[in-house]
């Protein structure tokens, strides 16, 4: 009996039973999908990292006002020959200016805090409404396929064939005179949140378009056209659920696009205007006095770089949290 009793315990000694029954005693915990997504996000140290200075950066651009009052600076367009050096040139960074002045005698890191607001604000408004657009075009196309499809899909790879740059080059310029277009988009920020919008919806709506043509064969699509329901219902209580992910995911790697988009417009002259404070411009500005004002180039194209880099680490973080493949 003692060797029967032996043989039914594992090698480390231990009563499988036991084990068994010490198993089926435990809880078990539920996830949620949110609480799956934070665990694999959280354990991404680099995209938390990049999550937190998105974060800060945005409350420095909604608090700027506060942010420069508490910091000492002057307005970012406070012009004062007294910061100057004795030759009449940019001072550099001091403890006054962290950052040094620019030609005008303009402190640089008001105007860098200040360009954060405006890159921002493009930014995410034009990456909103390209989002609302290609979300809208590619669940269409790719829902209906047939000539809905080919026509919808003709129309983007127009947008798509034009070179962005000088497209938006080209609107900027024609909506920055006058009264600008249509007679609402006005010149300024909304020209160029019109310009960014309509040279980025085309490569959501090709991303939209892929996943809708996935989904719309699977079998929760055929069960719900079974009991009847309409195409809208589909399309929006079915098809759109299933497509926060990667429209999180590619509205993340959007944003930085959009942010150099921004950056390159107002560089060439066709973005913000003086004396409107942008990291894109101020770089223009300091491209003539580089050689004698560095500060003024380099403070603000680092923010630049820093915030693309920061928006990308997090789109890269995000796609891995949320592919639910992912072994993390």
């Amino acid at each position: 009996m003692t060797g029967i009793l032996d043989f039914t315990r594992d090698a480390g000694g231990e009563d499988p039973t036991s084990i068994a029954d010490a198993a089926a005693a435990a809880p078990i915990t539920a996830r949620s999908p949110l609480e799956l997504f934070w665990r694999r996000f959280r354990k991404d140290k680099v995209a938390v990292a990049g999550l937190i200075f998105i974060i800060l950066l945005i409350l420095i651009a909604v608090f700027a006002p506060l942010v420069i009052k508490a910091l000492g600076l002057p307005h970012p367009n406070y012009q004062n020959v007294n910061n100057l050096d004795a030759f009449g040139q940019p001072a550099g960074p001091s403890s006054a200016h962290p950052m040094g002045t620019d030609e005008l005698g303009r402190d640089v890191m008001s105007r860098v805090i200040y360009g954060a607001r405006v890159s921002l604000e493009v930014a995410f408004i034009s990456t909103g409404i390209a989002v609302l657009i290609g979300v809208t075009v590619g669940m269409f196309a790719g829902y209906f396929r047939g000539a809905i499809d080919t026509a919808l899909s003709r129309l983007m790879d127009v947008v798509l064939a034009f070179p962005i740059l000088l497209l938006a080059i080209g609107l900027a310029a024609a909506c920055s005179l006058g009264k600008g277009c249509l007679g609402f988009i006005k010149p300024g920020l909304p020209v160029l949140i019109l310009v960014i919008a309509l040279a980025s919806w085309p490569y959501i709506g090709r991303i939209i378009r892929g996943q809708v043509l996935s989904l719309r064969e699977k079998e929760f699509i055929d069960a719900s056209r079974s009991l009847g329901a309409s195409h809208t219902r589909i399309i929006f209580r079915e098809v759109l659920p299933n497509l926060v992910a990667p429209i999180i995911v590619y509205t993340t790697l959007v944003l930085p696009t959009n942010v150099l988009f921004e950056a390159a417009l107002s560089f060439l002259g066709v973005g913000v205007q003086p004396p409107t404070a942008s990291w894109g411009q101020m770089i223009a500005s300091a491209v003539p006095i580089f050689d004698s004002a560095w500060w003024y180039m380099l403070f603000p194209g680092l923010a630049l770089v820093i915030t693309v880099l920061a928006f990308n680490l997090v789109g890269d973080g995000l796609q891995d949290a949320l592919n639910p493949r992912s072994d993390r």
